[in-house]
């Protein structure tokens, strides 16, 4: 039986990991589960899958999560020391979901104590990808990836010395057959209107505009330590192909599966073995085809804004994930137009030098003055 922690247990990916544990009573116990400020559902939660601590990131919600826990026999924690210690607590498995920079320190410290950790915080990487890797080389911690893309680069992946190319597939987004003067008209509304996946407004935003596709591109360099040169991305709209590897001698192996992120978390869950799931199973002669394409970096320009900062590294990666937060929030909250969101962050980069980064306080500060030019951007496009 695996012990396992969920950090970040409140989002859709804890929740999925859950739904998945509570379905194999028999393989899995749950040590702890986090969230950042929703201690009641927090609360709901550890009750229901008997784990047997529960951290809230912010310190002042404390005391009601303690009260709302009284008598279930589950340990109440708060704050981010906590976060941390409680990540590194020994367990077979940690699933890291915190979204953004939270998630930094604690996925850094269960890495540290050698625990295998099952990835879905995308800044780990992007931000700290260096100082992540290290520290599980050095502890022997192994990192499984649960993105979709890169969890189906891992299962098809026999040996990265004999590997040609690795070619993450990309929706294309709701956008993908706009021109660009039909995109500088699409709302919020429309650019959270996945056309495959079920997601949450930024990273729907992200999809609309091929960012997140770029930020998959940093992730698998350090993942799989694949170099720039031998990472790419084909726009798939059927979402049924999540990622193909092509060998030297010319053969191309393909991991395929539903639009369902379960499937990738019962890998990671599972691994090395698989477990059955309760999801839809894939079809072919129902999907009917299979279509590729190029990207069009001309009409989604954020992906070739992520391609130069990986081939730069350091600390652009992180700049540019920081950027484009902030700028998906200002187009989600109306200030700025969609095609507002690539020349924000193309702003930010220029503005700011390039810099190498060795701690997670170096990585901070990257992120905070990112973050700040990006803002001043954004308040000089809202003006116009």
């Amino acid at each position: 039986m695996k012990t396992v922690t969920v950090l970040g247990a409140t989002g859709s990916i804890g929740a999925s990991t859950l739904d998945l544990v509570a379905r194999n009573p028999d393989r899995f116990r749950l040590h702890a589960v986090t969230a950042g400020r929703d201690w009641e559902r927090l609360a709901e939660l550890a009750r229901t899958h008997g784990a047997r601590v529960a951290v809230i990131a912010e310190e002042s919600h404390y005391e009601r999560l303690a009260e709302a826990l009284s008598g279930s026999g589950v340990e109440a924690r708060a704050g981010a020391a906590a976060l941390a210690q409680t990540a590194a607590e020994p367990v077979d498995l940690v699933v890291a979901a915190i979204v953004g920079a939270a998630g930094l320190a604690p996925t850094l410290a269960a890495l540290e104590a050698g625990t295998t950790v099952a990835l879905a915080n995308k800044e780990a990487l992007i931000c700290a990808g260096e100082l992540m890797t290290a520290a599980a080389a050095r502890s022997g911690a192994r990192i499984l990836p649960i993105d979709s893309e890169h969890n189906a680069i891992f299962q098809v992946l026999e040996d990265v010395e004999r590997i040609a190319r690795i070619v993450l597939t990309a929706s294309g987004g709701p956008f993908r057959t706009l021109s660009l003067n039909e995109m500088a008209r699409v709302t919020p509304e429309q650019a959270v209107r996945h056309p495959n996946w079920s997601m949450g407004a930024k990273i729907s935003v992200d999809s609309a505009t091929l960012m997140n596709k770029g930020l998959e591109l940093i992730e698998a360099h350090h993942l799989f330590g694949v170099a720039p040169d031998r990472l790419g991305v084909l726009v798939h709209p059927q979402s049924l192909v999540h990622g193909l590897v092509e060998y030297v001698d010319g053969s191309v192996l393909a991991q395929m599966g539903p639009a369902d992120m379960r499937v990738p978390i019962a890998h990671a869950l599972a691994w090395p073995e698989r477990m059955p799931t309760p999801v839809d199973r894939l079809c072919l002669a129902t999907a009917g085809r299979l279509d590729f394409e190029e990207p069009d970096r001309t009409r989604f320009p954020a992906l070739a804004l992520a391609e130069a900062a990986l081939a730069a590294g350091g600390c652009r990666p992180c700049a540019l994930s920081a950027a484009n937060e902030v700028a998906v929030g200002a187009f989600l909250e109306g200030r700025i137009g969609f095609l507002d969101i690539a020349a924000v962050v193309e702003e930010t980069l220029a503005a700011l030098p390039p810099a190498p980064v060795s701690t997670l306080q170096e990585v901070a500060e990257v992120d905070a003055a990112a973050r700040a030019a990006a803002r001043s951007f954004v308040a000089h496009r809202a003006r116009r």
